[in-house]
């Protein structure tokens, strides 16, 4: 299957995936491979938006917790979104794909300050936008904030790229009887509490009904397959 089933779609990359092995940092080499796949998804017309975790610097409140102010290290946690989209979107280029980050927190010499309008016509143009600083509120994990972005932008759908293949019956790292689904609601999601997805953005994806699919990076082909519509990971809708 060559064409891609989707004409918008927001990607959202975890921030450790990002540092690869370590998990820690940046590997180019990931973003390099991640960077190729979305090439390939712009050449088929599909407009791409972009949100990056931070966990790769730092991890908000988990880090921060009992040692600071929670909207600090939130906010801590925002700018390693802005650095971890200044990367992504300077090795898209390199790639020869058109990007602009645009953050939620102004900072005008270092990105585009966010704009519904512009961030529209930066698609619309084939531009790849990457949303920086989460959703430029603390409290908010940046799950909400590409859950947000996808309904803002009208996204057919929400690709969460993760470090796990999908949606589990149970923690597979720890239970080996876990079983990976196929497709789930997020109803089911609330109602049994599940950490796939934060609550926050798991209510707003499906009051916009918005499908997601949650899926490995590795390798980041899978962003492609993806977007062509092949089975891989878990649908959640």
């Amino acid at each position: 299957m060559d064409r891609p089933v989707y004409r918008r779609v927001l990607l959202k990359i975890s921030g450790e995936a990002l540092g690869g092995e370590a998990g820690r940092g940046l590997d180019f080499g990931v973003m390099r491979a991640v960077a190729d796949a979305v090439k390939t998804c712009v050449e088929m017309g599909v407009q791409v938006g972009i949100v990056t975790g931070g966990g790769n610097y730092w991890r908000g409140a988990k880090d921060g917790g009992g040692k600071m102010e929670r909207s600090r290290a939130d906010q801590m946690g925002m700018l390693a979104t802005v650095m971890n989209s200044l990367a992504l979107g300077e090795v898209l280029e390199q790639q020869g794909v058109s990007a602009r980050v645009m953050s939620m927190l102004d900072m005008p010499r270092v990105a585009e300050s966010y704009s519904y309008g512009r961030a529209m016509r930066h698609l619309e143009k084939g531009r790849v936008v990457l949303f920086a600083a989460g959703s430029g509120n603390p409290y908010f994990s940046t799950d909400s904030a590409a859950a947000l972005k996808a309904a803002e932008i009208g996204a057919d759908a929400l690709l969460m790229a993760k470090n796990i293949d999908g949606v589990y019956t149970a923690d597979p790292k720890t239970d080996p009887g876990a079983v990976r689904l196929d497709r789930i609601g997020y109803g089911e999601i609330l109602a049994k509490d599940l950490k796939v997805i934060d609550a926050a953005a798991t209510s707003l994806l499906r009051d916009n009904a918005i499908p997601t699919m949650i899926f490995a990076l590795d390798p980041p082909e899978n962003i492609v397959r993806v977007v062509r519509g092949e089975k891989i990971g878990t649908v959640v809708d």
